[in-house]
């Protein structure tokens, strides 16, 4: 295969550039520091004790993914020319995250056995090994291994005729040693059970056995207890629990293929066996065993993790949702509604008047929700168009779109098929709305979709002649349409009838469907073409403005930070006196207070209860205070190989919101906040001695919604 993926490019260019130039950050270095800053919020003890082991198995998901995505893309991106050995400079950047990862992982379990599971126990939470079980508790596990467990499970003995079998991607299995000769006198020796995926992976004792609280099994411990009932008459030597992760990322010549949504299909199928790029095995495997899977899988030795636990932490969630106590969790909190909305009969009667703008998940995305359900039965509504990046299985939404289109409205849904880990959910939904009669495309060939927006189109009914004339409403957000998510990220949307603005809206979607250049716009910035001109352009502005001795000021909140062209605009910016600061998630490529060329910038992540994800450029423009809502991240990938969009927020008091709610609060947090230094170090922020601690998001929780007491 000769033709690159996007991530190989992207890996290319992070490795090649940003990696290569003092004055940048190295990406993968990053990556795994804002992994370290999620870690931390396990170690803090003011986190709920359940919410600490939530942490610790979204580290363990975000590794999975790391490994999934951007080692696989470095690896194939190094190998790329056919050759097999590993380019110099790829082994040394290769080496150092290596060396990263293994320290996280390290300390991942470190937490996980010496903190939160003795915690746990001493509650009355138990994760039991097999030697913590009592004689009681044995022989129930020993009756729910034969009903339950053994009829699933088919062990197979290597032997030339059954070679090493196909292990799927993060995949639960085990490798066994045997001594003596199997049933037809030959000396195998090796053996592998595959753990089927219908079994959970955490198994709760009966109440009767445990009287003191809740006690918990995993499946693999369950399984190692009993592999000798798997081989009757062999003498079992060794064993180790074992999961390869490999390259997950897919592979489509969108410009060749003829039909992108067969062609995902198929390939969702070999997402499961890509190529291997990371083995865990249990601390206790043998080396000999280790090496020999090592061999199977093609893995390098820097890419074994040998770990004190299960294999998979993020199995451990299954653990938090049996458990219902609920002073080990965060205090429940509901979320807010603007009051106009609260006594508003009709939303398009309401945008007629005002724009709304909606804070989630202090806020509840319920009403964007509501405008497209109502939108599905206003007689006056005639066509509804919407982008779905990532949605899920199970949508009130989507559900809507189809009975729009089902009750003969125009409907016109433009789904990324190549949303990644979310490909499979996003199919089913384009059959289903094409079923329903909705017009459903794929947007931009070789271009992925990001943009948030839903427009609906309403002839207003007009009093004189009775005929109407066609009236704009919008939503434009900065995160997916996604039940789930909106609840955990942090995320802007506008609800508004700016028939400028609306009418820009419909003509990104005349873009997307016809394929034709779109027009020149006034308001929105849309990628992959103004939108990063436009920031250029704006950073550009605050230093002539810094230049001529006036006060300049750029904030910018975000995701990530990786994108050359815009990270050398800002150490321009800075050097010409504009005070920038930078509120950034997770990666971050920019290298802060480097005198004579970032001594202006100072960048900082906050890590809490909800996920960062809204997207913010504030520029003070000469007092115009220009605050523009996005969905993309200053990334190369968002500003040149996504459909993006950038739009201002006009409204004066929706515009001191913005700033009051998405970027003063997170510039003054001193509890959840972490100040990244020229080193590339992060340090987490403390109040001073006069200060008090000062959280940006239980800030916004307590002024935007309900948040129960602590106890």
């Amino acid at each position: 295969m000769n033709k690159k993926t996007k991530s190989e490019n992207d890996a290319q260019f992070s490795g090649a550039r940003l990696g290569a130039n003092p004055s940048y950050l190295n990406r993968e270095l990053s990556l795994l520091a804002f992994n370290r800053r999620v870690m931390a919020q396990a170690e803090d003890r003011h986190v709920p004790l359940l919410e600490r082991l939530r942490y610790l198995c979204i580290v363990s998901n975000n590794l999975d993914e790391f490994f999934e995505v951007r080692i696989a893309s470095l690896l194939a991106n190094g190998r790329s020319d056919g050759e097999s050995a590993e380019p110099p400079g790829l082994s040394a950047a290769l080496e150092r995250t290596s060396i990263e990862c293994h320290q996280i992982v390290s300390r991942q379990y470190e937490i996980l056995n010496q903190v939160i599971l003795p915690q746990l126990s001493a509650i009355g939470i138990h994760l039991l090994r097999h030697n913590d079980r009592t004689d009681q508790q044995r022989a129930w596990i020993k009756t729910f291994f034969e009903q339950e467990i053994r009829p699933l499970l088919t062990p197979i003995g290597l032997d030339p005729a059954r070679p090493f079998p196909q292990v799927l991607n993060k995949s639960l299995n085990f490798i066994v040693e045997m001594a003596g000769k199997d049933a037809f006198g030959r000396n195998t020796t090796i053996a592998i059970i595959k753990a089927p995926r219908v079994l959970p992976r955490v198994i709760k004792l009966p109440d009767a056995l445990s009287p003191k609280g809740s006690s918990f099994c995993l499946l693999s411990s369950i399984i190692h207890a009993h592999i000798g009932d798997l081989f009757a008459g062999r003498q079992i030597l060794s064993y180790s629990q074992f999961r390869v992760t490999r390259n997950s990322d897919l592979w489509v010549d969108e410009e060749e293929v003829k039909n992108l949504r067969q062609v995902l299909q198929s390939e969702l199928q070999s997402r499961q066996f890509g190529v291997a790029v990371r083995l865990e095995v249990a601390r206790s495997c043998p080396e000999h065993l280790a090496q020999f899977l090592l061999h199977q899988f093609a893995i390098a030795p820097n890419r074994l993790y040998a770990v004190d636990g299960p294999v998979n932490l993020v199995r451990l969630s299954e653990m938090i949702d049996q458990v219902s106590d609920a002073s080990l969790r965060f205090p429940q909190f509901l979320p807010g509604l603007p009051i106009q909305l609260e006594v508003a009969d009709d939303i398009f009667d309401l945008l007629k008047k005002k724009d709304v703008l909606l804070h989630h998940p202090f806020q509840s995305f319920q009403p964007v929700i509501d405008f497209v359900r109502s939108a599905a039965f206003d007689p006056y509504v005639v066509a509804i168009k919407q982008t779905i990046y990532r949605t899920g299985m199970n949508s009130d939404l989507m559900e809507a779109l189809i009975l729009a289109a089902q009750g003969g409205k125009e409907v016109t849904v433009v789904v990324e098929l190549m949303a990644r880990f979310d490909e499979e959910a996003n199919i089913n939904w384009a059959d289903k709305l094409e079923r329903a009669g909705a017009q459903v495309v794929y947007g931009a060939v070789g271009l992925k979709t990001h943009a948030k927006l839903s427009l609906v189109i309403r002839r207003e009914p007009d009093k004189k002649d009775g005929n109407g004339e066609l009236r704009y409403y919008a939503h434009l957000g900065t995160g997916n349409y996604h039940p789930s998510t909106t609840k955990l990220y942090t995320d802007f949307g506008l609800l508004t009838s700016d028939q400028k603005l609306a009418t820009e809206v419909n003509e990104v979607f005349m873009h997307l469907t016809s394929l034709t250049k779109p027009k020149k716009m006034d308001l929105l910035w849309l990628a992959p073409f103004s939108l990063q001109k436009e920031i250029i352009r704006a950073i550009h502005n605050e230093a002539e403005i810094a230049r001529k001795g006036r006060p300049a000021r750029i904030i910018a909140k975000m995701n990530a930070l990786l994108d050359e062209s815009v990270i050398s605009a800002l150490y321009a910016a800075s050097a010409d006196g504009v005070k920038i600061e930078l509120i950034v998630r997770g990666a971050c490529a920019l290298r802060p207070g480097v005198p004579g060329l970032s001594e202006n910038i100072h960048v900082r992540s906050v890590i809490g209860r909800f996920l960062e994800h809204s997207r913010i450029y504030y520029f003070r423009n000469n007092l115009q205070h220009d605050v523009y809502l996005s969905s993309a991240d200053w990334m190369n990938r968002n500003l040149f190989r996504r459909i993006e969009v950038a739009f201002p927020v006009h409204d004066k008091a929706l515009k001191k919101r913005v700033i009051n709610e998405g970027l003063t609060p997170y510039l003054k947090d001193n509890a959840n906040a972490w100040i990244l230094g020229s080193d590339g170090s992060w340090h987490k922020s403390k109040p001073h001695r006069t200060q008090k601690a000062y959280s940006a998001q239980r800030h916004l929780m307590l002024a935007l919604g309900e948040l129960s007491p602590t106890k």
